[in-house]
């Protein structure tokens, strides 16, 4: 084949590629997203691919990683992830993150950030319904197995307490992913 007879050819390539590659772009920049820590969330990606991307967020996914947890969370879920802020892991007290990730407490790490996981998708809405039926409160167990609780409080508010008690207020609620959805809290939850 003949250079004249292949431009037409290379040519439409080249066409079909810059279109394709225009419309995946066109794709993510019509998909509702929430900005968490300077970044979009995009819906149509991960919790892993949207959390990587939150600078609000790399305690969390340094941990997500040293935990060995990456596959599970970018598996198909559907997932509920309560995620602490790296000003959570900082109330923490001093030393607890970089002992938490040595390799020697991984179990440990792992059975604190599962502790932050529900399977299925609970959305701001579905938790405000299933707690207000059921005195304010609403029981889920977590991945790691023990329970949290979602309560509201007076002011509209909504926090995530641990079976000790201590609370986690939802900060940005509903940022929607392919394999579940995630809010972001204030606080780091500790199972017993």
């Amino acid at each position: 084949m003949s250079m004249l007879n292949r431009a037409p050819i290379v040519g439409a390539i080249v066409f079909a590629l810059s279109l394709s590659s225009g419309l995946i772009a066109n794709s993510f920049a019509t998909e509702k997203t929430v900005e968490v820590g300077g970044a979009a969330m995009y819906p149509s990606k991960n919790i892993i691919e949207n959390a990587v991307n939150s600078k609000d967020h790399t305690t969390l996914v340094a941990a997500i990683k040293a935990a060995g947890l990456v596959d599970t969370l970018e598996a198909k879920g559907p997932f509920t992830v309560f995620a602490p802020t790296n000003a959570a892991f900082e109330k923490l007290p001093s030393g607890t993150v970089a002992n938490l990730l040595k390799p020697e407490n991984k179990k440990q790490l792992t059975n604190v950030l599962t502790y932050h996981v529900v399977a299925g998708n609970y959305s701001a809405a579905k938790l405000a319904k299933e707690a207000n039926a059921n005195g304010g409160k609403l029981h889920l167990k977590t991945v790691e197995g023990e329970r949290i609780t979602i309560q509201s409080d007076k002011m509209g508010g909504w926090w995530v307490l641990d079976e000790k008690g201590d609370k986690a207020k939802i900060s940005i609620a509903d940022v929607n992913q392919s394999n579940g959805v995630i809010h972001v809290i204030d606080g780091v939850l500790l199972p017993n």
